[in-house]
């Protein structure tokens, strides 16, 4: 673990650690170009005073944001939107056209949110939702283009994990930030090199888009992904198997349990997930059990919860047929 808050990938590139649950598990990007700046996933509204500590740390000023890009609206990728909106007085916040809606009316993101964890859990890990103005959105096309001073980032359509996702490629770094569509991949399981999970979080699972997604991704012939949860790893191409095998892992965790009654489905899912994260993570890092648990505890019961989902929507589909 660490306690620094932000971390230079490159002259123009940093990484802020969101401080969501505990340091290094979800991260936003500042891009600088010029005199121009952009910011990549905005953390949560308590993630906003370390965006602002670091956008001063390059020398830079809020003014000069031009972009705020959540990759989707999940709270841990774009809780903090309207606050930051409030201090970035210049920007424009970018996302994909079916997130805008929520981030301009965030109510039924809180209601949610609220309904899942509690009033007190989600005031103490995300905070009130401010809205963003409509008029200082853009709701990204798929292939749209935004120029960063002498740069240019490309925001592409990459459903899979949510079906209002984006990654962004920095054209001139190769750098692609993937929010959730290159899955986890945690440093303190990074040993002795990078371990990627998929990440089956509520609502809005689908296999065959995601693995669609990942060839899409790689055709693009990035440099690096820069994920969420957490960091910037290199040679993306080498990494994509290990995820592959993991969305495919999940599938058939679900499709198991498919044929099955809903009784006891939620435990024997968590059970399940929980075998499959925690078995792959001790062969690959050589950490004990309670140790790679202790990280993934909080992933193993959201991926349980979104194969259920996955589960309903089929079923609903074939009752509808």
């Amino acid at each position: 673990m660490t306690d620094k808050l932000y971390e230079h990938i490159d002259a123009h590139t940093t990484l802020i650690d969101c401080r969501l649950y505990r340091p290094q598990l979800a991260a936003c990007y500042l891009i600088a170009d010029g005199d121009e700046l952009a910011l990549i996933d905005c953390g949560t509204r308590h993630s906003v005073p370390q965006i602002l500590e670091a956008i001063a740390a390059t020398g830079a000023r809020p003014e000069q944001v031009r972009w705020i890009i959540p990759t989707h609206v999940h709270l841990d990728h774009a809780g903090g939107a309207g606050v930051l909106m409030q201090h970035c007085p210049n920007a424009t916040l970018v996302t994909h056209p079916r997130g805008v809606p929520h981030l301009v009316d965030p109510s039924k993101l809180q209601a949610g949110a609220t309904a899942v964890y509690g009033e007190a859990a989600f005031a103490r890990d995300f905070g009130a939702l401010e809205p963003v103005p409509e008029a200082r959105t853009l709701a990204a096309t798929d292939g749209e283009r935004l120029a960063l001073g002498g740069r240019e980032l490309l925001f592409v359509h990459t459903p899979g994990h949510a079906n209002h996702h984006g990654c962004i490629l920095d054209t001139t770094s190769g750098y692609l930030f993937t929010g959730d569509t290159f899955g986890l991949g945690y440093r303190e399981l990074a040993q002795p090199s990078p371990f990627l999970v998929a990440t089956t979080t509520p609502v809005a699972f689908d296999p065959d888009a995601w693995l669609s997604t990942l060839e899409r991704l790689l055709a693009l012939d990035p440099q690096a992904v820069c994920l969420t949860h957490y960091g910037c790893y290199p040679h993306p191409a080498a990494l994509a198997p290990m995820l592959r095998e993991s969305i495919e892992a999940h599938r058939r965790i679900a499709l198991e349990e498919e044929p099955r009654g809903e009784a006891g489905r939620d435990q024997r899912l968590r059970e399940a997930v929980g075998q499959l994260l925690v078995e792959t993570a001790e062969a690959h890092t050589g950490l004990s059990r309670e140790t790679v648990h202790e990280v993934l505890a909080g992933d193993i019961a959201l991926n349980a919860q979104g194969l259920a989902i996955w589960l309903a929507r089929r079923a609903k589909r074939r009752a509808s047929s």
